[in-house]
This record gives C-alpha cells, sequence and structure tokens, in this order.
C-alpha cells in the first residue's frame, strides 16, 4: 500500500501534553515532505486556531470544524455554514437547559467563556488528569464560577449569530450525546472531550473532508495514513488506509485502529511512520544511507532482529547460501509468473535456469579474482541491485510504490507476543497465520500496476500516440 497522504488530529495527537509538537514529530513532518507525501490535519479545532500550525510546520491543508471548514496555507477549499435555524433552536436550547455553548467562526469560538477556558493550555491538560467519572462534576463547577461573573444570554448571540457559523459546542457530559442528538437530528453529534459535544452538518466529518481532498489533490482514502485519539477520530481512522490510535487514545479508539503506537508524550507518531517505513528514525549509533529504500529495510530488520551492523563484513559460504536461497526463490517465482503457469514452459524455464548458474559456476571459476572477498560479494550484490532496476526499466514499472506495498507488508510479520520468529537454521523470518489476510501485497500491488497503467495510457493520449 502506497501512502500518498497523512493526517493528524490535534489534541492529544499532534501536539503532547503541553502543547508542544515534539521534535520528533517535526523532523518526520520534514521527512514526510521531502519524499512528496502531503501532510495534514483534520481537527475539531477551527481555522484560527490551525493556521499556526500549517505556517510553522509546512503543512499542506487543513480539515477543521470536524470537516465543515477545509483549507490550505493560500485558500479555502470548502466551507460548509450552519443554518441560522438551526443554530437559533441550539442557542435557545442552551439557554434553556443553562448549558454553556460557544460558536465556531472563521476567526475562532465565540460566545462560552468556560468553553474557552476548556480549550485552553490548561483546559486540556486538566482534562487528561481528571477521572471521567468526575466529568460532570467539574463541569458543573466551572459552569457555576463563569456564571457568577457573567451569565450567557439570548440576547448575547444575535449579533453573533449574523457571522458564517461552522461549528457548535456545547458543554455536556458523555451520557448527554444520545439526548442531544435526538433533540437536533438535522445535526451530527461527535466529541473530542468529556466535557463538551462538538455540533456539525449531518453528513459532515472528518473522513470526509479527507475525501474532499483526496479528489483535490489525487489521491484515494486507501492512500491515507492517520492518526488519532478521541472520538470524533474513529471514523477517520477506520476509514483510511492506515489508521493509528495513540497510545493515549480511548479503549475504542484503539480496538477501531489498525495499529497503536506510543502516546503523544513518548515520540508515538515518529514511531508509528517508522514502523510502516515512511520514516528512519535517527540515532548516533545506526549510519543512514541516502537510499531510502536501504533506510527503509535496515528498519525492518532492526525491528525484527534487535541488532543490526554498522560495520562493513564478509558472509560465510554458509549465510551466503542461506542469502542465494531467499533471492533463488525469488528468481523461480518470476520464471513462472512469466510461464503464465504452464507447467511445460516452466518446466523448460527451470531447466535453463540451471544451465545457467552452471554456465556462470564455469565463468567465474574461469577468471582470477584480485579483489577481496567483501568487495566481490558487495560486487556481486550491487549487479543484482542494478540487474533487478534494469528489468523494472525494460517492463515500463515505477518500483518505488511496489517497493513500499512490499515494506509495509514485511513490517506486519510480527507474531502476537510482539516478537518476530525465525526458521532455525536459515534465519528466514517467519509469518504469523493471519498475515496473508491481512497484510499479502498481491492485491496492493496489482492496483498500483492498474494505476501506472492507466496513467500511461493518458499520457499517450496526451502525446497523441
Amino acid at each position: 500500500m502506497t501512502i500518498k497522504a497523512v493526517f493528524f488530529d490535534i489534541d492529544g495527537t499532534l501536539v503532547n501534553d503541553r502543547k508542544n509538537v515534539q521534535k520528533s514529530t517535526q523532523k518526520a513532518i520534514q521527512s514526510l515532505k521531502q519524499q512528496g507525501v502531503f501532510v495534514g490535519v483534520a481537527t475539531g479545532r477551527g481555522p484560527a486556531f490551525v493556521q499556526p500550525y500549517l505556517e510553522n510546520l509546512g503543512l499542506d491543508f487543513a480539515v477543521t470544524y470536524n470537516g465543515q471548514y477545509i483549507f490550505t496555507r493560500n485558500q479555502v477549499l470548502y466551507d460548509n455554514q450552519l443554518t441560522k435555524p438551526v443554530i437559533y433552536k441550539v442557542v435557545r436550547y442552551a439557554i434553556d437547559k443553562r448549558r454553556e455553548i460557544s460558536l465556531g467562526t472563521a476567526s475562532g469560538l465565540v460566545g462560552s467563556r468556560i468553553i474557552g477556558i476548556g480549550t485552553s493550555q490548561v483546559g486540556q491538560i486538566l482534562s487528561n488528569v481528571v477521572p471521567k467519572k468526575m466529568a460532570k462534576t467539574v463541569e458543573r463547577s466551572f459552569k457555576h464560577l463563569i456564571r457568577r461573573f457573567k451569565p450567557q444570554s439570548l440576547d448575547s448571540f444575535r449579533t453573533m449569530i449574523r457571522e458564517p457559523i461552522y461549528q457548535i459546542v456545547l458543554v455536556a457530559t458523555e451520557n448527554e450525546t444520545a439526548n442531544i442528538q435526538k433533540r437536533f437530528p438535522q445535526l451530527k453529534v461527535t466529541r473530542s472531550s468529556p466535557y463538551s459535544a462538538d455540533l456539525i452538518s449531518k453528513g459532515q466529518s472528518k473522513i470526509k473532508g479527507i475525501e474532499r481532498l483526496g479528489k483535490i489533490f489525487g489521491f484515494d482514502l486507501s492512500e491515507v495514513m492517520a492518526f488519532g485519539d478521541s472520538e470524533n477520530d474513529l471514523e477517520m481512522l477506520s476509514g483510511v488506509g492506515i489508521g493509528v490510535a495513540m497510545g493515549n487514545a480511548t479503549d475504542v479508539v484503539k480496538e477501531r485502529a489498525i495499529y497503536t503506537t506510543a502516546t503523544n508524550n513518548n515520540d508515538g507518531i515518529s514511531k508509528a511512520l517508522a514502523h510502516y517505513g515512511l520514516i528512519s528514525l535517527d540515532s548516533d549509533k545506526i549510519f543512514r544511507s541516502r537510499d531510502e529504500n536501504f533506510n527503509k529495510v535496515k528498519d525492518f530488520h532492526h525491528l525484527m532482529d534487535g541488532e543490526i551492523l554498522e560495520t562493513p563484513r564478509t558472509y560465510d559460504v554458509v549465510e551466503a547460501g542461506h542469502r542465494s536461497d531467499f533471492k533463488v526463490e525469488e528468481i523461480v517465482e518470476f520464471l513462472y509468473a512469466a510461464s503464465q503457469k504452464d507447467k511445460a514452459t516452466f518446466t523448460q524455464a527451470l531447466l535453463n535456469l540451471h544451465a545457467a548458474i552452471d554456465k556462470a559456476a564455469e565463468k567465474v571459476q574461469s577468471k582470477e579474482h584480485p579483489e577481496t572477498p567483501l568487495v566481490g560479494q558487495v560486487d556481486a550484490l550491487t549487479d543484482l541491485l542494478y540487474l533487478t532496476y534494469g528489468s523494472f526499466v525494460l517492463m515500463g514499472v515505477d518500483p518505488k510504490p511496489l517497493f513500499d506495498t512490499v515494506h509495509e507488508a514485511n513490517m506486519g510479520k510480527i507474531f502476537p507476543d510482539g516478537k518476530a520468529h525465525f526458521d532455525p537454521i536459515s534465519h528466514k523470518i517467519l509469518k504469523p497465520d493471519d498475515w496473508e489476510e491481512r497484510f499479502a501485497p498481491e492485491p496492493a500491488i496489482k492496483r498500483e500496476i492498474d494505476r501506472q497503467i492507466q496513467k500511461s495510457f493518458k499520457r499517450q493520449k496526451t502525446a497523441g500516440y
């Protein structure tokens, strides 16, 4: 599976509990951008809050207000205002029920001071340490404290309602969600906090916003990786190609996601991106190549073996034999595919292969080899690499997205005990029982080949062939 776009929720995901973007995340975003991967945020926050992240991190776009307002650093791509009658009804409901309420405009939330405190840095930190069972008590305490100074009234909202409103934030505990949804069926109720509910247009969501961006920038949902931690991330994580739950996510989010990473305070984003081979984790003890494919395979072996060599060395003949066996198996699969499953043709291809091996053995033994064994092994492997690229060139196939697909599949070879298992003799990495069902790369390879074929047809048509 080729990942063309990565999206982050903000609170509890892109930022840590101190409301900072970790340095590992910043470096990861830079790496993604250098590879041509789109990077954006998908959040319940508004555009004014999100704009600095786009500027400071160089993000491509933002899905804000849970899909209601989408923009890049240069332009607004989509906005969906709530209707004035609906806004008025919700405001009346909030006033009658003595519920604090804020209205989401393009410039920020207006209305409730308690919601302003709740969405501030202090409020977000408190929400992470206060047990959920105390949410209603905390909510009431804040509400009564604020109302001593400035109670909300319908008159105070009349001017606000004239502005374009994209989201309504209502102070309410989680067990009130169903009642609010029933009261306003024309709206969608979602949550990113135990203390408040976000009300948006029915049919809108983060995943819908991402889908809209995909149609503009040329990527499918299956080519998206998304990170989240809260209820309003559920649709997004289950609808994209790879949904990643942060280690601090709720249990239901972790159950819905494909993969759970470390917390937002512990480099969760960079670790997940490295797990799927989209970036390489830096280390002073590990050298990095300018060949990103090499770095991905190195990360794979680091994950599976636990240790990797940093100083060039030779293979002994037994280990070299095992490595050759792995390559021969792929060559035989290549010949089988070329034989188009015809048994007689395949048998003859194998006979030709045996003859080629004998011929190569004679050639090798007839020559002098002044080079050292290390140079000889490196030279042979480099020629294999070059010949493989040449085969792709003569097939007219771009191997980069296919390599990424195979790499992601290989990264799934971790067993339920959290470890890699190996063949006791060859040390070949084994596949878990459910690997074929969950990670087999052939379907994704077929989709990518079909895409490349269609792209080729379009180029030829444009060129007038």
